[in-house]
Parts: C-alpha cells; structure tokens; sequence
C-alpha cells in the first residue's frame, strides 16, 4: 500500500442536493440554508456544487427548457447564488440530466437540452458574483454511453458561457457498487486514460468518488488517478463520500473511522477534498442524528471546537 502523507487535508468543498435524486429532502427553508452557509465560514468550506440542476422533469428553477417540468414553487438557485455572495463562497453549476437521451446512446439530444438549459440558468445566475464554476453531473464509471461525446460536447458549451473551471465526479467501476460488472484497478486507468485524453479542453478538474472500491484498494486507485491527472493536466480533487455504502440501507452517515482512512488516502495526491454531501451526512444541523456525532468527531480531530 502506498505511503500516505502524514498531514490531512480537510473538507474544503460539498455537493448539494436539492432535486432530492437519491437522499431525502431535508425541507430546509432559507434561514436553515443561511445557518449552513455561515458554518461553512467557519470550518473553512469554500465551494459549493449544486450536483444538478435540473433531473428528468424536476429542477431547481422554474426552466422553461425542461418539458413537462414538475411545478417549481421557489428559485432555489437564485437562493444558493444570493447565500453564497453573502457568505463569500464559490459555486459551481451543476448541469441537466435527462435520465433518458443519453441512456439510449441519444447523446446529441442529450447535449442539445443542455445548451438551451444552460444557457437559461446563466442568464439568471450568471451575474452573480459567487458564480465560479460549472459541474457536469453525468456520470459514469467507464469509457461508455458517449461519455466522451457528453464531455466534450455540455463541457464545451459551458466553457462559451463562462470559461471558468469545469468539474467532474466519476465513479471507480469498483465491486462495492457493481460486484461482478467490476473493472480491475488497471481496466480503469485505461479507460480513464482514454477519456481523459480525448476530453483535453472539455473539463478541468476531477474529483472521483471513493465509496465504490474496496478501502484496500483505495490508496492504488487514488495513486494511479493522480498519474493520470499528471500526464493529461487534469486537477484531481477528491469526492469523499460521508455516508456508508457498507450498510444493507440507503444511505446512512459513514463510520469516522473509515472516514478518517479515506482522507488520508486522499491528501497524499488530492489538491482539494469536497464531499457528498455535507448537509445531510455530516452537518450538525442534519436530519441524521449521527451526522451531528460525525461532524463532532470531525471537529475534534481538526481542533475545530
């Protein structure tokens, strides 16, 4: 296993997830998103990643570029954008998901809905001074579904928007997750190394997810994504999951213990950790008891309290 650094970084950044794709919503109203954004002042978060704005017929805005979009009672955008100003945070725009074209290898579709999507949301957020960043929220594990022609294509469009840095969060097409559709460790470099070198231009950072592998296998996985980045001059970042894939449920707060292993795995190559997802599996004003003992944990490790 190789050697880990023996200084830690913390958590600098988090996801959000207000499309409720897979967690529960928190029905947080404005005060509840203001006392979050102020904690994160103090605990030195400096980014936020709206993971998407908008999936299938859901979004974060009243979009007139979705059809048949659910009703939208509340600009929760214009609410992150306007906390963030205050609270002097960088955030990144998180892109549309269909949960169809792409699917059916319709990958032009797929990037034709987000142009018209994007370009919406940039002409209601884009004045914003916290507006930092774009997120490509498809995701995948593999060289598969047109992920190439996804990147470069959404990633292209959002760099004639706003040429600000674009981030990604793939996935280890690890056992934890996929059991016998698993790659080996090497199939991924290789198939990492292919996108990575036929997406040049498309995004600049990447941030993989560390929940899929098994924590033996963690350490090589992140040493190896690290050599990629070096060779194809993509950031790496890590996405620390905070919550456990371990337990027969979805998805409960993730042990301290493991959790500590992961950051360290992390900081030996990663320039920045940001995790999925703060508000739920690790804040101190989350739904989840065990959250607040987590963040206690955190805290006291850090010499935060």
């Amino acid at each position: 296993m190789p050697n880990l650094r023996l200084t830690m970084l913390r958590i600098s950044g988090t996801f959000l997830d207000e499309i409720t794709h897979d967690i529960p919503s928190q029905n947080w109203m404005e005060e509840d998103w203001r006392r979050e954004f102020s904690l994160y002042n103090q605990i030195g978060i400096d980014t936020v990643i709206i993971i998407r704005a908008g999936w299938k017929n859901k979004c974060i805005f009243p979009a007139k570029s979705i059809p048949d979009l659910l009703p939208v009672y509340e600009d929760v955008g214009e609410m992150f954008y306007s906390l963030a100003d205050e609270h002097n945070l960088k955030v990144f725009f998180g892109t549309y998901d269909s949960g169809w074209h792409w699917m059916r290898r319709t990958w032009w579709k797929e990037v034709e809905v987000n142009k018209a999507f994007l370009e919406e949301a940039y002409e209601r957020y884009g004045h914003h001074p916290s507006f930092a960043g774009w997120y490509l929220s498809h995701e995948t594990g593999r060289n598969d579904a047109h992920i190439i022609e996804l990147f470069n294509g959404i990633g292209g469009i959002c760099k004639g928007l706003r040429d600000v840095p674009v981030l990604i969060s793939p996935y280890p097409q690890g056992a934890k997750q996929l059991g016998e559709n698993a790659l080996t460790l090497d199939e991924s470099f290789d198939h990492w190394g292919r996108i990575f070198d036929e997406t040049r231009g498309a995004f600049d950072i990447c941030a993989f997810q560390d929940g899929q592998v098994h924590y033996q296998e963690l350490p090589t996985f992140i040493q190896g994504i690290g050599e990629l980045g070096k060779k194809y001059g993509v950031t790496i970042w890590s996405n620390l999951e905070t919550f456990d894939r371990d337990m027969p449920i979805k998805f409960p707060p993730a042990d301290w213990r493991y959790l500590r292993f992961k950051m360290e795995a992390a900081s030996s190559v990663a320039e920045k950790i940001i995790t999925f997802e703060f508000p739920h599996f690790m804040s101190p004003n989350s739904c989840y008891p065990a959250a607040h003992n987590l963040f206690r944990r955190y805290q006291r490790h850090f010499g935060l309290a």
